[in-house]
């Protein structure tokens, strides 16, 4: 299938039975899922249970011990496949920032347009520009990462994914490392992406985003989906007694 015949039905991420080793440590047990285009899921999960890693082998960050993971109906995992070229559909965030040090945010943002995808300088400076005043960074085009607080370096670490138009966003915990107040501009930049129908698989510890603007909560525990369904209704009313255990502690 072509991404010309995609239809918003059609999963823009799939899973097959993935696994992941680590050594003689496995820590996917055959995931299944799919995500389909607009759709926000959250992935919530005690840590070690493998959220990460999962998030990781979407992309193939860290290549998969066994399974199948496609990306609009490209088998990622046959031979030949050009990952790096996949990847520009792809856009991932991480809980450290990641920028570069020596670099402006113009720079930061800049960089991989240019040398990848051989954008115009003066056009991707244009599109950064756009993207820090829609993170709310637009005076902060010349300032370097040092000069700026974890909040706005991880929405400089957003915006920088989003220069490459990427098609799908993953976001990894993207808020466990700031101040509890730094949250809020980090979470209120993710609103704004979910709700212009950005395809994104977040895995997170604030509930409150997953209530609020995930179509669906996926729970993972010991490498295994254990339960999923509407965020409401796993929040809520858990079937899972581990999910139940889980929430139970988050929550109160």
């Amino acid at each position: 299938m072509t991404e010309s015949q995609a239809t918003d039905q059609d999963p823009v991420i799939e899973l097959r039975g993935v696994r992941k080793s680590f050594g003689e440590l496995e820590v996917l047990k055959g995931i299944d899922l799919a995500v389909t285009r607009g759709e926000v899921v959250v992935i919530i999960g005690p840590s070690g249970g493998g959220k990460s890693t999962l998030l990781r082998c979407v992309n193939l960050l860290d290549p998969i011990t066994a399974g199948q993971v496609f990306l609009e109906g490209e088998d990622l995992t046959r031979p030949q496949m050009d990952l790096n070229r996949i990847r520009r559909r792809i856009g991932m965030v991480f809980q450290q920032f990641n920028l570069f040090p020596h670099l402006t945010v113009l720079g930061n943002l800049t960089l991989a347009p240019v040398k990848l995808l051989g954008l115009d300088r003066r056009e991707a400076e244009r599109l950064a520009s756009d993207l820090l005043s829609r993170v709310g960074l637009a005076d902060k085009v010349n300032a370097h990462p040092r000069q700026l607080s974890g909040g706005q370096q991880q929405r400089v670490a957003i915006a920088r994914a989003l220069m490459m138009s990427p098609h799908v966003m993953l976001f990894d915990e993207v808020t466990s490392a700031l101040d509890p107040e730094l949250v809020s501009e980090v979470l209120d930049v993710m609103r704004d992406l979910a709700q212009s129908g950005m395809t994104m698989l977040c895995v997170t510890h604030e509930m409150g985003f997953a209530r609020e603007l995930g179509d669906r909560l996926v729970f993972i525990d010991g490498g295994v989906v254990a339960e999923q369904g509407r965020p409401a209704d796993v929040l809520d009313d858990p079937q899972h007694a581990r999910t139940r255990q889980f929430l139970h502690k988050v929550l109160r």
